[in-house]
């Protein structure tokens, strides 16, 4: 079955892409008829922080979405959506903000198609699964579940409703990652052995602030906080584990056919001790060790890795480092029979090395990734360069907006779904679970229930999305 897929996508990218991998039909007729496509599509935002705001930017500068609805308990917030939309001569949204869950009284607007959902990890499910349950599509932020049975309540939702869900991850869609994904799906790298990849990421400015602007401002957090602190650093407080899998996961899934031929089977988690958001706090000229924030015990690791084994024998390895010094690097490595990459940077393809034994005559020396990269740069971003000029994240967040909006449009399954989503969200309850049991060994559930072994992999398999 393996090398049966093996030879499918090869030969599906040596065809040029194009229209050789249709996906699926995904709504049939629970949404509108099987056959129909929109030409415009209806979106409400739930969580409008800076976040939300960044979808927006991009859902308002095009012709075939119409914003109809923000819900959001921030006043502030809601009043820089608005601005937004007044930038590019789009009509204020409605507006619900009448506490935390007014966001139902969104769900119930008969004029929205398709919720994007950008607020607190801790929302998510609730969220996610009430948007299902109004039959509103769903293009859900990315995070990791706070339980198993989150995870387990997306599948069920679907399972049941048929209302689809897209998993918003940008990286996926980095430029030099998805010009290693077409060379591994060339052969050039081989038969896949080993992949790397995670969220190493000085989020120090993030999670602390003066409670009015972010990025290194204060050492606030919670109530005093803005924006992300707000919430996120209560999360380093109460948890320890992999609590944001899926920057590092979703790239390394799409090469190994996750959920797609492949699965993921086990994990094992270990973490360091704890000192980095203390001696933050304690060194900040606003903090000190008399600060009240630097007698708070901070439960999160500094570094966590897991350890993952898949079902056709890769193994994956994931590295959680957000609370100490460094310069961002997400830490690629893609490594097979016949080759091997690593990212050092930020997402240039001049940011990472390659090795290919035999294309490089034995020299047992790294090359730069730069010559590599650019010739076998990916057909969407070949086709799309100029559309992303100006998006957020070096222009990765244009290729989720556009693949969620045109997937709706055209009728077509999404090419990270409920089961991806599902499956890397339970990486990080069951992370937490094997820190606590001294790196125990967990069993990743099936949450395709077997589908997997015949499902075949569409992301990235076409120059349309």
């Amino acid at each position: 079955m393996a090398t049966n897929r093996r030879d499918f996508i090869k030969t599906a990218s040596l065809a040029g892409f194009g229209a050789l991998v249709l996906p699926n039909t995904m709504f049939g007729n629970i949404i509108y008829p099987k056959d129909s496509k929109l030409q415009k599509v209806r979106v409400g935002l739930i969580g409008v922080g800076l976040r939300g705001q960044n979808h927006l930017e991009l859902l308002a500068k095009r012709d075939d979405v119409e914003v109809v609805a923000f819900a959001d308990p921030s006043t502030i917030m809601l009043k820089s959506a608005q601005d937004i939309l007044k930038k590019y001569n789009r009509p204020a949204a409605k507006e619900f903000s009448n506490g935390d869950y007014d966001y139902r009284n969104l769900l119930q607007l008969n004029n929205i198609d398709a919720v994007v959902i950008a607020s607190p990890w801790e929302w998510h499910h609730k969220q996610g699964i009430e948007a299902m349950q109004s039959k509103k599509i769903v293009g859900m932020e990315v995070g990791g579940a706070i339980t198993l049975g989150e995870c387990w309540d997306y599948i069920k939702t679907y399972e049941r409703t048929k209302v689809p869900l897209f998993a918003m991850e940008n990286v996926n869609y980095r430029r030099d990652v998805m010009a290693v994904l077409n060379m591994v799906r060339k052969g050039m790298f081989g038969e896949l052995v080993h992949g790397r990849g995670g969220y190493q990421h000085d989020l120090r400015g993030v999670l602390f602030n003066d409670g009015v602007t972010p990025y290194n401002s204060g050492v606030e957090f919670g109530a005093k906080g803005f924006s992300e602190a707000k919430w996120r650093t209560q999360h380093y407080v109460d948890r320890n584990g992999e609590l944001y899998p899926t920057h590092g996961l979703g790239p390394i899934a799409a090469m190994m056919d996750i959920n797609r031929g492949n699965s993921l089977t086990h994990l094992s988690s270990f973490s360091s001790k704890a000192l980095g958001l203390h001696k933050y706090i304690v060194d900040h000229p606003k903090g000190g060790e008399n600060h009240p924030n630097a007698k708070v015990k901070f439960n999160q690791g500094d570094v966590v890795t897991t350890q993952i084994a898949c079902a056709n024998g890769e193994t994956i390895l994931l590295t959680h480092d957000t609370s100490l010094q460094r310069p961002y690097d997400l830490g690629f490595r893609v490594q097979g029979t016949e080759g091997l990459w690593q990212d050092f940077g930020s997402g240039g393809l001049d940011q990472g090395h390659i090795y290919f034994e035999k294309m490089m005559n034995h020299t047992h020396k790294w090359d730069n990734s730069e010559k590599w990269l650019k010739e076998n740069d990916h057909p969407l971003w070949k086709k799309y360069e100029n559309d992303t000029k100006g998006a957020g994240h070096g222009g990765m967040d244009f290729f989720v907006m556009n693949t969620f909006i045109e997937c709706i449009k055209r009728n077509i399954e999404f090419p990270l779904d409920v089961y991806d989503l599902a499956t890397w969200y339970s990486i990080t309850p069951l992370s937490e679970k094997s820190i606590k049991h001294q790196g125990k060994v967990m069993e990743i559930p099936d949450f395709t229930n077997g589908a997997w072994k015949n499902r075949k992999p569409v992301f990235g398999l076409s120059d349309e999305l």
